[in-house]
């Protein structure tokens, strides 16, 4: 049964990358989000360069399979659009019609990632969320995808699970929740913070410090009282 959490057909959809940004750090996404802050750092000069090579837009056929790059897709359901880095589409009698080849194919999402080879959650929900997209222009089911890794040339294919596609779906619904409230996420300082492009921008250590110091505050308010 395909899930909806947004019935609202003229709410803006969000990019399906936030996705993965907000995986990674909520606040994170709120700055991007709400106060379009970003700042660059080498980390994501490295990916937006190799991503460069990737995104654009084109299709290579290889035997019976045809690669479709930087392929835009959206979901009113999900609330998501963007672009698939890649995706395969494979000859299959139960698949669906594309304009780029003749006959049925079944698809085979891949996202392209900058770095070495980890296993981040954040990713398997954008990945799922190309997927969900995808399943709903074509009307075909997608059990799995793959994240390929470019520094390290190798690819991890993914389980789209049942788990996983309800972690994208509540995942998709805070994001466009945080939207609409307008409500910059709080920060929280962790070992992720080090090598955040928004570093400076959030400042966690400050934040989070002025936060406690506001509590404290509160809690010795309330004990004279008591």
């Amino acid at each position: 049964m395909m899930q909806s959490f947004s019935e609202d057909e003229s709410r803006e959809l969000f990019p399906l990358s936030w996705l993965s940004q907000y995986g990674y750090c909520k606040r994170r996404c709120s700055l991007l989000a709400l106060e379009q802050i970003w700042q660059e750092n080498e980390y994501t000069a490295a990916g937006r360069m190799q991503h460069k090579r990737v995104h654009t837009g084109r299709t290579e056929q290889r035997g019976d399979t045809i690669y479709i790059f930087e392929m835009p897709v959206f979901s009113r359901r999900l609330g998501v659009n963007g672009f698939c880095d890649c995706v395969e589409a494979h000859p299959s009698p139960s698949g669906a019609a594309i304009p780029y080849g003749k006959g049925k194919y079944t698809f085979y999402p891949v996202e392209y990632k900058h770095g070495v080879v980890r296993d981040e959650e954040e990713y398997h929900l954008q990945l799922c969320a190309q997927a969900i997209c995808l399943e709903e222009r074509f009307g075909v089911e997608i059990p799995v995808g793959a994240i390929f890794f470019i520094d390290a040339h190798r690819r991890d294919e993914v389980l789209l699970s049942q788990e996983l596609r309800e972690q994208t779906w509540k995942t998709a619904k805070e994001i466009s929740d945080m939207v609409e409230s307008q409500k910059t996420v709080l920060a929280a300082y962790s070992a992720k913070c080090k090598k955040c492009s928004l570093r400076e921008a959030c400042q966690p250590r400050i934040r989070r410090s002025a936060q406690s110091y506001s509590e404290g505050l509160w809690e010795e308010a309330i004990k004279e009282t008591e």
